[in-house]
């Protein structure tokens, strides 16, 4: 059970309610719609992390996975992500080698390799070392960079709302319907 209350959309305010309507019925949209001020903008963020980007939605993917492998006890952010991963193209491999931790896997090209290089070293250490920067800066231009490490920061702290709160599992919502305009 979560440790505080799911917004209840029947009493919810208009504009959440509205954003809500929405959405697939997930406990992570339900416990954030709680921030009623920031409930709607966060989503416009959020939608634009998973559909405006020039970041490769693989590499997007792989990194929200790798901050879920990260992060202790964030089951619930790869039980949604995984099957987006797999919508974007991740293979069975590369999800099983992310699964091991197993970054340097040869199922991972140059780029994937150098992104969840960059993705861990950002979590564990909130910093990437000069090395791991200058690899991913050859590989990646400055907008991509700057876009990827949002994702990562946008991805730690879900994962963090949804540990603390202990929010319960849902099924995985269908890739490509989690989609808010408001």
């Amino acid at each position: 059970m979560a440790r505080i209350p799911y917004a209840d959309p029947d009493k919810a305010p208009e504009p959440v309610r509205e954003a809500l309507d929405r959405l697939p019925p997930l406990n992570i949209f339900r416990m954030l719609a709680n921030a009623e001020s920031v409930f709607r903008p966060y989503l416009r963020f959020g939608d634009a992390l998973l559909t405006d980007l020039d970041l490769n939605g693989l590499l997007r993917e792989l990194a929200i996975l790798r901050v879920s492998q990260l992060t202790p006890n964030a089951e619930y952010e790869w039980v949604q992500h995984e099957p987006i991963a797999r919508a974007v193209g991740a293979s069975d491999e590369q999800i099983a080698a992310l699964e091991r931790g197993e970054i340097g896997a040869d199922c991972f090209d140059a780029v994937q390799r150098a992104t969840l290089r960059f993705t861990g070293e950002v979590v564990v250490d909130a910093h990437a070392s000069d090395e791991t920067f200058a690899e991913l800066a050859a590989l990646l231009p400055p907008r991509q960079i700057v876009e990827l490490l949002l994702v990562i920061g946008q991805y730690m702290m879900l994962a963090r709302v949804m540990t603390t709160l202990e929010l319960e599992l849902d099924e995985p919502a269908t890739p490509g319907t989690i989609r808010f305009n408001p």
